[in-house]
Order: structure tokens, then C-alpha cells, then sequence
């Protein structure tokens, strides 16, 4: 490990930044600074810089200052109101002229390393079962955000061919963990309500990362050699069915999964009558990563097991119900 690396936080309270920044203090190896985008929102036990919103004109100097990677977790991720285009044109005014401003003024200030925190959605939205994504896949991005991240990663390549600036690029499918949102926070209120499901019989294969294993992930790569300019796919090297989830989720819950089956297309013609269809290709199609070249790489194995990162998730979850 690289005592006292000077190491710069983007997106620090968000999901994943607030555990990042948990483990970077709890490591106390890095002299961290993270950038904030209003004044209330300071880390303890950080030097926190106030920057302001994520766009093409933020000013990053002061925060960049003495610097030797970054680590830019912070972005625009939920959708705007409007048309695909007036959505697609919000995405790249933050995410992509946003985050390329600040790699340039990254590489002005001598940052040695840029670790981009992008999304499997570069690939796309869906695999056929047993056939994962891989890094010889053309990207194949299907929705605002996930064009815009595919932008960034093109920009930011572009970038370190022309400069001394390493840059890492992690594309990290489904997160859980402690404070989850979204639709796995959804699941977890159906099991703990015990609503029957119809989801009973669904032989789908989905690739995850609990948080802990992608916050681990983040640290092998500040300092890894061989991380160098890589795009790395991760996950938990443990694929299951949207049946093997819930009924793991449950048990972690300590409540049993009322489960029953139901034909896949009577559930896909449901969704699609319901305006629903994203969320039925989530809980009934395939979305799967090949991790081999990560792990030849770096030889990381995420240290948390599936079972063990849901527990945790089930702990914090059930503390939240009492409040």
C-alpha cells in the first residue's frame, strides 16, 4: 500500500462514494480531499473543497491540489423530464463535458492516475443466458445515461494516449449494500411485507457487486501497476437467477420467500400493458459479466461472498424499519 497517497474523492456522499470514504479513513493510509458540491455537505475527517455542480465550467484547481489520483465516482444518475434528446443533451452537459473538464484540469495539476467510475450499461442492457458481456463486446449503450458514460470513457482514453495521465475505467453492474435504492430497495420491502411474488420459476442469470467488493476493487486499482490504463468489467464471480435472489434476500431477512410460479411471457405481457417493460427485463432477462481478464490482471477476488454482503444489507435494512 501507498502511504500517504494523495488521493482526490469525487461523489463522496453518494451510495458508493459514503462507503468509499468510510474505508479510505478507516484504511488511514491516503491523505484524501473530496470535492463537495454544496457547503453542508462536508466528510468528516477530510479536507473537503467546495466545487459546485458537475458541468463544463467547474474549477477544480484548489481541489486538485497536490493530487496524485482521483477517483470520480460523482454523477448525474437519474433521468431528467423531457424527450430522449432534451435527457440525452443533460447527461452529456454533466456527466461528459463535466467529467472531461475536470480530467483535463486533472492532467494540468500532475494527477498520476484517473480512476473513472463508468457502468455496464457501456455494453448494454441485457445478455442471453451464459453468454456475458466481455471487453471485445462493442459497446452497445442503450439509454441517456449509459451513452453518456460511454462518452466519457471515449473521451478519457482519448485523453491518456495524449498525456502521461493513467486512466482506470471500471464498468460495475447492479450495486448493493447498505442504504440501497431503487428497485433492490423495492424487493426488500416486498419480502419484508411478505407480498406473494410471482417470480417463482425465473431462470434468468444477473451479474452483481456487493459494495464492499466494489469499494475494494476501487482501492486495488489506485495503486496497482498493472491497473494502468485497463477497462475492467467486475462483479461478485457469483450469478443468480432473480429466484436464487429473492430467496436469499429472504432468508437474510429472516422471512420466507413467498414465492409461486408464473409463465415468463404471461409476466412480460403484464409489464408491457403496464408501461413496465425495463423493470420486467430486469427481473426476468439475463445480464451477465465475464470477470476473466480482471482477475488475470490483478488477481483480485472480491472478499465478501454473496450470502455475507446481503446479510449486511438485511441488517442495515432492518435497522431503517425501526425509525
Amino acid at each position: 500500500m501507498n502511504n500517504g497517497m494523495n488521493l482526490l474523492l469525487t461523489g463522496s456522499t453518494g451510495f458508493l462514494g459514503t462507503a468509499l470514504a468510510k474505508r479510505l479513513g478507516e484504511d488511514n493510509c491516503y491523505q484524501v480531499t473530496v470535492a463537495v458540491r454544496e457547503q453542508g455537505n462536508i466528510t468528516p475527517g477530510f479536507r473537503s473543497v467546495l466545487v459546485g455542480d458537475l458541468d463544463a465550467k467547474t474549477d477544480w484547481k484548489l481541489a486538485l491540489l497536490g493530487a496524485e489520483v482521483v477517483v470520480h465516482a460523482a454523477a448525474l444518475v437519474n433521468r431528467v423530464k423531457g424527450s430522449d434528446q432534451v435527457q440525452l443533451a443533460e447527461f452529456r452537459r454533466v456527466n461528459v463535458d463535466g467529467t472531461l473538464n475536470f480530467a483535463r484540469q486533472a492532467v494540468r495539476a500532475n494527477v498520476k492516475r484517473f480512476i473513472f467510475v463508468s457502468s455496464i450499461k457501456v455494453n448494454g442492457e441485457g445478455t442471453p443466458l451464459n453468454q456475458p458481456y466481455t471487453l471485445e463486446d462493442i459497446p452497445a449503450p442503450v439509454d441517456p445515461y449509459g451513452i453518456s458514460k460511454r462518452e466519457i470513457e471515449d473521451g478519457l482514453r482519448e485523453l491518456a494516449e495524449k498525456t502521461d495521465m493513467e486512466v482506470v475505467i471500471i464498468r460495475p453492474p447492479l450495486v448493493y449494500g447498505p442504504r440501497v435504492k431503487a428497485n433492490f430497495l423495492s424487493m426488500m420491502r416486498w419480502l419484508y411485507r411478505g407480498v406473494p411474488l410471482p417470480l417463482g420459476s425465473i431462470h434468468n442469470k444477473r451479474s452483481m457487486i456487493a459494495l464492499d467488493n466494489l469499494v475494494d476493487f476501487i482501492v486495488t486499482c489506485m495503486d496497482h501497476p498493472a491497473a494502468s490504463n485497463q477497462v475492467f468489467l467486475v462483479s461478485d464471480n457469483n450469478d443468480l437467477s432473480t429466484t436464487e435472489l429473492l430467496q436469499r434476500m429472504a432468508r437474510a431477512l429472516g422471512k420466507s420467500s413467498r414465492l409461486f410460479p408464473a409463465p415468463v411471457w404471461l409476466l412480460q405481457s403484464a409489464a408491457v400493458f403496464a408501461g413496465k417493460h425495463s423493470v420486467s427485463q430486469r427481473l426476468l432477462g439475463s445480464l451477465q459479466v465475464d470477470t476473466t481478464i480482471t482477475k488475470e490482471i490483478l488477481g483480485w477476488v472480491p472478499p465478501m461472498s454473496v450470502d455475507e454482503a446481503l446479510r449486511k444489507t438485511a441488517e442495515d435494512f432492518l435497522v431503517r424499519q425501526k425509525f
